[in-house]
């Protein structure tokens, strides 16, 4: 009678790295995750400035709105007033008719005004992903001092090393020269070591016992003789990619001083033009209060008025564009910094 048992064992291939090629293999493959992170990173930088941006959008329409409302307001009792005149007999058809085409301006204004307030908290609501929240503390004036924190003085440059546009194209670079490692390792011959084991019951006693033993070892080596031309080209291929993650790289390092550069030369600009806008709204301000005192007193035109009335309205909305454009300016600057100052 004949007893027979037997074990097995299945193949494994282990891929010997002499030459470093799977090494360079496995940090490309790091380094294009790390800039995928990066470029993560970018898109979250990115969404907080588009927010904050939005907000002060928002902001800047319902100031627009709320000095559409009051002119609107101001020019209606301009319009009484020359209601009253014209009935008595004092004023012409002509300064009623201008008068009465001011009143539909502003409120044509006002109806703008009302509608893009609406669509920028639409836009801002979806920049969020979710509903306002109706505990927002009260909103602050685009004129306020406040509204956002300082920038202090001294700021090192290495704070552009962690922007996230130059760490991406930092971990590219790497990952193409890691690449070039990998197409170099292909010249070289790809060796494979492969190990079983498949006995009887004998035989396996015999391996594992005192007798004897059974182990095969068969080195294979595959050297790429056809593939020269293609190897050759990939080398060529990786090469070239390397340079052009330089070229990358050293653009996005330009990009960043330039970017941060342009937002820091506009800062002390916008608070020169910010003071000069505010001058000529007192300006304004004060001519049209003139030719409106010297209308009601019957000594001077409707259309004095009218025009004061108007470049009032414009000097006003200036400023408030200035300061939202001052306000966007700094937020430009934290994107620019990538991801503020602190």
């Amino acid at each position: 009678m004949t007893t027979q048992w037997s074990a097995s064992i299945g193949s494994t291939a282990y891929e010997v790295d002499f030459f470093g090629r799977v090494r360079s293999l496995n940090a490309q493959a790091l380094e294009k995750y790390l800039a995928t992170e990066e470029g993560r990173r970018s898109a979250q930088i990115s969404l907080v400035a588009q927010v904050a941006t939005q907000y002060f959008t928002l902001r800047q329409l319902a100031e627009q709105l709320q000095l559409a409302r009051q002119t609107l307001k101001s020019v209606q009792q301009l319009y009484g007033l020359n209601k009253s005149t014209f009935d008595a007999g004092t004023t012409t058809e002509l300064d009623l008719r201008t008068a009465e085409a001011q009143v539909l301006t502003a409120r044509v204004n006002v109806l703008t005004y009302e509608r893009q307030v609406a669509q920028a908290e639409n836009q801002l609501v979806l920049l969020v992903g979710r509903p306002l929240p109706p505990q927002l503390p009260a909103a602050r004036a685009l004129s306020a001092g406040n509204v956002m924190s300082g920038i202090p003085a001294g700021l090192p440059s290495d704070l552009l090393q962690r922007r996230p546009d130059i760490l991406q194209a930092e971990h590219s670079l790497k990952a193409a020269n890691a690449n070039i490692g990998a197409a170099r390792a292909a010249f070289f011959p790809t060796i494979s070591l492969t190990g079983s084991t498949g006995s009887t019951s004998m035989e396996l006693s015999k391996l594992f016992g005192q007798n004897t033993g059974t182990w095969s070892f068969s080195p294979q080596v595959s050297v790429p003789i056809f593939t020269g031309g293609l190897t050759r080209a990939n080398l060529d291929v990786a090469k070239i990619t390397s340079r052009i993650e330089v070229a990358n790289y050293e653009k996005a390092i330009q990009t960043a001083f330039r970017e941060v550069a342009d937002s820091l030369v506009a800062r002390p600009i916008y608070v020169r033009q910010v003071e000069a806008q505010e001058a000529l709204v007192n300006a304004q301000q004060r001519r049209y209060a003139l030719a409106e005192a010297r209308f009601r007193q019957g000594v001077d035109l409707y259309l004095n008025v009218l025009s004061a009335q108007q470049d009032l309205y414009g000097a006003q909305r200036t400023l408030i564009e200035t300061r939202f454009e001052s306000l966007s300016n700094h937020v430009t600057l934290y994107k620019a910094l990538g991801g503020g100052w602190k």
